[in-house]
């Protein structure tokens, strides 16, 4: 029986998660946490590279650990209609919420708006989109080998002109990184801002998501015993993220130094526009518009992809998986219009809500491959991780949100009041009550089983 992959092997499980999970959000807030972080751009990537790499990298070791084959067999730990909820939850906001419309918006930033006049921003925004969207449904309702193709050729592309950026910033800084002042809130605590930015990236969902294909990627090369299955994936999954905490660094240290010209600008696609701009002028703009452009559309078609197929399979009587790609990708589409500013200030207070809960149920996954599955443990941790995430959630809308009910203003204080809440980590203290229950609970059980 083979026990362990090999070298090759392990290259290509890496190369398609990487193709998965890399996207528009990937290449933006790095890059614009670089621009305002400045000279605390270290503590700030650190906390980024955190949220960013490590706990995707630990959500696929739950997954290989847990031996779950999809998110809704994690979910089933704690209860069926949290599993229902939840699944839903991620998958929305990884697919037709935020993420698929975003991959949009960066394209666009990126690779159209630095070329045309503002009066037209909202007209080709439109146009672009409606086309960008065409694409993406017809590839969506045909899939299988686009992916693989685009893969192989578009990851190698996007990575050979990312170097090449790099290298003409270090061979031709814009600026000094360290003379940069911190803006914002990196200027009180850069690294918890850059653990909050992190979230950002969806990439611990997108872990939670496309964890089970990795493992059964895996298993199609030969492996079936648990311990092989496991180390492989843990290897793999360390291989593609220690890429991206590569391009983390570089994005955010070329970001830092674009100040020096820029300024700041409104977001992570600006940034990028502006930094191709200037080393490769417009036909190098062109051009890494045009392969960051495949690169998201790859994504989004994965994306589209998945949600259609999980939406399928939960929900069989509502709607086949061709009227769920439809409906996803004309969403996707409307929702894009709202512009990439727009997008990440309403994806902040779900994501507030998501991350914890993916956080705390990635922990219990682990501890699950220590000590055994308890129910009690996963049960009462996600109730109080669920409740403090709620405040963060609220205090993460936006003003005009936040002040449309009376009562959002006072529970917004009452989540301020939570240990660490400062930080962004109030959601901590009540999971660990919550597990502390659990254990009690637990405990009680085995002593009244006998």
């Amino acid at each position: 029986m083979k026990q362990r992959l090999t070298k090759k092997e392990y290259l290509f499980v890496a190369s398609l998660l990487f193709g998965l999970v890399f996207g528009a959000g990937n290449l933006i807030f790095p890059a614009s946490m670089g621009q305002r972080a400045g000279m605390e751009m270290l503590p700030a990537l650190v906390g980024f590279c955190i949220t960013g790499v490590g706990l995707p990298l630990l959500g696929i070791a739950a997954i290989s650990i847990t031996a779950s084959d999809s998110l809704s067999a994690i979910g089933n730990r704690v209860g069926r209609r949290f599993s229902l909820l939840f699944t839903c939850a991620l998958y929305l906001c990884i697919g037709p919420l935020f993420a698929i419309p975003r991959t949009a918006t960066v394209s666009f930033q990126v690779g159209i708006l630095p070329f045309v006049a503002p009066p037209l921003h909202d007209v080709l925004l439109l146009v672009f989109t409606a086309l960008f969207f065409s694409v993406v449904l017809f590839f969506s309702l045909r899939p299988s080998g686009i992916l693989i193709w685009v893969g192989k050729v578009l990851n190698p592309l996007f990575l050979f002109f990312l170097a090449v950026m790099i290298v003409a910033a270090l061979r031709e800084p814009m600026g000094s990184v360290w003379t940069m002042p911190p803006a914002g809130a990196y200027a009180e605590n850069a690294f918890f801002t850059g653990l909050l930015e992190g979230y950002n990236t969806m990439d611990v969902l997108a872990a939670l998501a496309y964890g089970s294909i990795l493992v059964a990627s895996i298993r199609r090369l030969g492996l079936s015993s648990p311990a092989g299955l496991s180390y492989s994936t843990i290897v793999s999954g360390s291989l593609s993220t220690l890429l991206m905490a590569l391009i983390y660094l570089a994005l955010t240290y070329v970001g830092a130094q674009s100040r020096a010209v820029c300024g700041i600008d409104a977001n992570g696609g600006d940034v990028l526009a502006h930094i191709a701009a200037h080393y490769f002028g417009a036909y190098g703009g062109i051009l890494l518009g045009i392969t960051i452009t495949c690169a998201c559309l790859k994504t989004a078609i994965g994306l589209v992809t998945a949600c259609a197929s999980t939406f399928a399979v939960l929900f069989p009587r509502s709607f086949s998986y061709t009227k769920y790609t439809v409906l996803f990708s004309v969403f996707s589409f409307a929702i894009s219009n709202v512009g990439l500013s727009r997008i990440i200030a309403y994806s902040l207070p779900v994501l507030y809500f998501l991350y914890p809960v993916a956080i705390v149920l990635i922990a219990l996954c682990l501890i699950e491959g220590l000590i055994g599955y308890h129910r009690p443990l996963y049960v009462w941790s996600i109730v109080g991780t669920s409740a403090a995430a709620f405040f963060d959630f609220l205090h993460a809308l936006p003003p005009a949100l936040q002040n449309a009910a009376a009562w959002t203003p006072a529970l917004c204080t009452a989540g301020e009041a939570l240990p660490l809440a400062s930080l962004g980590m109030g959601w901590v203290v009540p999971t660990l009550i919550g597990l502390s229950v659990g254990t009690l609970i637990c405990a009680w059980q085995k002593a009244h089983s006998y």
